[in-house]
């Protein structure tokens, strides 16, 4: 099938693109500058110039593909020293929206990316059947809704960390918070865990995830089910030569910035039915193994 990927060039993107044409699939890339062309040329998909503020190009990319994923998301949080999430999520949900129009009435499947941090706890995890509740960014919600309409639309919920090497997500800060700040910090008891996947592993469940094309369906894509913050903080730390301590209150918002709204968040998961839909399970290394050789 040919399937327009959004986010192409970007870190999980490229993952994506590379998985979809390894297993025989063509694939048109969102691309919104001459190196993020560059990059999705070499990866060997058709190269379709437009970002996801650019609603045109998406109804583009939806109309000449068989299916689509949406990775892509704007994660540049702060401008001039003013969180922009709000924005970048607000622009998530109006790119899901319009390519959600070009699909309607046609079964072409999209497979929409989310989160699970914020997700509520069920028995002590999060699980497929964990819906989100007030999250500011409703990738999730504006696909299910999609789906009420007749869109073939699904959703997979990344964790928290999604780890290798070239990775610039919420680790990797928290390890440049580390350095700056001359110690590697948790939250209060640091006891609170999250859960991570490789980015591969990540690649596959979205290859999965298109072809089979499961209306509605809410897939939680994680390989750790939870590494306590502590314990990442500890292995920054011994890595570093650094102290390791717990930050609350002024203390944490002033070391963690912008990441503190998400760093003291619950979010051990299962993925029992996910591997069950699927037909996939994690294979890669977990992430404090990947930490040790590849992120210092």
């Amino acid at each position: 099938m040919k399937v327009f990927v959004t986010g192409a060039s970007g870190f999980i993107g490229s993952a994506v693109v590379r998985e979809l044409i390894s297993a025989g699939h063509q694939v048109i890339g969102l691309a919104r500058s001459e190196k993020s062309e560059k990059i999705v040329s070499d990866l060997g998909a058709e190269v379709l110039t437009g970002s996801l503020d650019d609603l045109d190009s998406l109804k583009q990319g939806a109309s000449q593909a068989d299916g689509v994923i949406h990775a892509g998301f704007n994660h540049d949080f702060m401008k001039d020293g003013n969180s922009t999430f709000l924005d970048s999520a607000e622009t998530d949900k109006n790119a899901i929206n319009a390519i959600g129009e070009v699909l309607l009435g046609t079964n072409k499947p999209i497979v929409v990316t989310a989160g699970m941090l914020g997700l509520p706890i069920i028995n002590g995890v999060v699980t497929e059947e964990s819906l989100a509740q007030h999250s500011p960014r409703t990738s999730e919600a504006t696909a299910l809704a999609l789906a009420e309409k007749s869109v073939n639309a699904s959703v997979i919920r990344l964790a928290p960390s999604v780890h290798d090497k070239g990775d610039y997500g919420f680790i990797p800060f928290i390890i440049s918070l580390a350095r700056k700040n001359g110690i590697s910090a948790y939250p209060n008891e640091g006891k609170n865990q999250w859960c991570a996947v490789h980015r591969l592993d990540a690649a596959k469940a979205f290859r999965l995830a298109v072809e089979k094309a499961n209306k509605g369906a809410l897939y939680n894509v994680n390989g750790d089910k939870g590494i306590e913050l502590k314990s990442i903080a500890t292995l920054i730390g011994e890595v570093l030569g650094l102290p390791v301590k717990s930050v609350s209150g002024d203390e944490l918002a002033k070391h963690f910035e912008w990441l503190t709204h998400f760093v003291g968040m619950n979010c051990p998961a299962t993925n029992l039915k996910t591997q069950e839909q699927l037909n996939w399970k994690p294979t890669h290394i977990g992430l404090l193994d990947d930490l040790k050789q590849n992120y210092f």
